[in-house]
């Protein structure tokens, strides 16, 4: 879940007038949706945290570790966190971790695995949640991929399943590629989930949403609520698009 760490920044206005939506603007649209989320009963803050290991991400994979250590930190200081991390890479590689329930040990797994070139396997994350759904609840999927290469229906069928558990699917989408945002907006229709774009320009954006939704998934709107106290901007941002009551 590398975000790209180029050093400029788009200004919203210019990507508006160009007809590109700005990132202000798909954050907004992400927020909007996640309004009609909550956490499972009993999902105990359990997070199945998925990432595209194909060669494309390589240049932003780095940056995942820092990213996913901060979601761990700052929904520690709320509720505990469990993640369940699921990648892909090479010729039909994909990798299900145990839980893990510290940052530290997550991100040194993370260390560990290098991109390679592949086709993407977003269907076996499916299979994955769908086992972890089934064995235990969870809170939601958060997948973090750049592409998609396999059959759409397929895909939608899982994400069907995980949307009649009730797990939601957040998916962040590192470029532009116009097949994979077809098929990710669908996954997070399917399953009453969420979709952002993101980019260079939007990486610290991400990086506070995703924080915002680790600790919404350990603790709703109340641990929210204690994070934006404690001035975090991704809880900010989700809180103005909750209902007053849930």
């Amino acid at each position: 879940m590398n975000v790209k760490t180029g050093k400029g920044t788009v200004d919203p206005m210019v990507r508006q007038e160009t007809g590109v939506p700005s990132a202000a603007s798909e954050v907004a649209a992400f927020l909007r949706k996640a309004e009609q989320i909550a956490p499972q009963p009993g999902s105990g803050g359990r997070l199945v945290f998925a990432l595209d290991a194909t060669m494309s991400r390589q240049p932003t994979w780095d940056q995942a570790c820092q990213i996913q250590a901060e979601m761990f930190q700052e929904a520690g200081k709320i509720s505990g966190l469990n993640i369940k991390l699921v990648y892909f890479r090479g010729f039909g590689e994909c990798r299900a971790s145990r839980w893990f329930d510290s940052g530290t040990e997550l991100a040194q797994a993370m260390s560990r695995i290098s991109c390679q070139g592949g086709r993407t396997q977003i269907r076996k994350v499916l299979s994955a949640a769908l086992t972890a759904a089934n064995t235990e609840k969870i809170a939601a999927l958060v997948y973090v991929g750049d592409c998609m290469e396999e059959d759409v229906d397929a895909l939608c069928d899982k994400a069907g399943q995980l949307g009649l558990l009730g797990v939601p699917m957040f998916l962040f989408q590192e470029g532009r590629d116009a097949v994979a945002e077809r098929a990710f907006r669908e996954m997070a229709r399917l399953t009453n989930g969420a979709f952002c774009r993101f980019d260079s320009g939007s990486a610290q954006q991400l990086a506070d949403l995703l924080k915002a939704v680790a600790v919404f998934a350990s603790g709703g709107r109340t641990a929210l609520q204690k994070l934006e106290k404690q001035g975090g901007k991704g809880a900010t941002l989700l809180l103005q698009q909750l209902p007053s009551a849930r």
